[in-house]
């Protein structure tokens, strides 16, 4: 699970991250200079996620690894610090056996709770490397059980719409569209059954 840590510098989110008074942490943290260092093992769990849940799982910090990159959430993300999750991420798949559906945003797990790692992330770069997915329009179909095939919990229609947008389109606005639908349904077919 991909995250942003909203501080000024990533000294400062590793004093957080490693404060048991803070009681958040996360498995890895990469500075703007892609300089990447382990905060807690990955077969451990690290309390990232909170409140919130993923293709039918609830308790999202026991199943996941939790990567915060240092970025403030409204600046462009450094091409060492993408580089360096590139390489972190494509190790981690390959340890744990994690799809590119695997990999999500805290944005997607916690949908109206958390925006991060935000409209300025390039999900689609991970998509061309295999680390991610990357929809392409497909057939028009009803947009909620589409979202809720790919992962997204249950919230309301709206709250999902939101998430979904945040990280496939995050230039879109207004009410849902029939691309919004077709983009949905194509990940939605790509992606293995999940509990409805």
């Amino acid at each position: 699970m991909l995250h942003y840590t909203a501080m000024a510098s990533a000294a400062e989110a590793r004093a957080r991250l490693c404060d048991p008074a803070a009681e958040v942490s996360a498995h890895w943290l990469i500075a703007e200079d892609g300089r990447t260092e382990a905060l807690v093992a990955e077969a451990r769990r690290a309390w990232h996620a909170g409140a919130g849940g993923w293709g039918g799982i609830d308790d999202v910090n026991s199943h996941s690894i939790g990567i915060e990159l240092a970025n403030s959430g409204d600046a462009p993300f450094p091409e060492p610090q993408m580089a360096a999750l590139e390489r972190l991420l494509g190790a981690i798949m390959s340890r744990w056996s994690i799809p590119p559906e695997g990999v999500i945003g805290h944005s997607d797990m916690a949908p109206g709770r958390k925006c991060d790692p935000g409209p300025r992330f390039d999900w689609r770069r991970l998509a061309l490397g295999g680390l991610s997915v990357w929809p392409v329009p497909g057939e028009d179909a009803p947009l909620l059980p589409s979202l809720r095939r790919i992962g997204y919990p249950p919230a309301p229609p709206a709250t999902l719409l939101a998430a979904f947008r945040l990280r496939f389109r995050p230039w879109a606005e207004g009410p849902e569209t029939a691309e919004d639908r077709r983009l949905a349904a194509d990940l939605a077919r790509r992606f293995p059954a999940r509990a409805a």
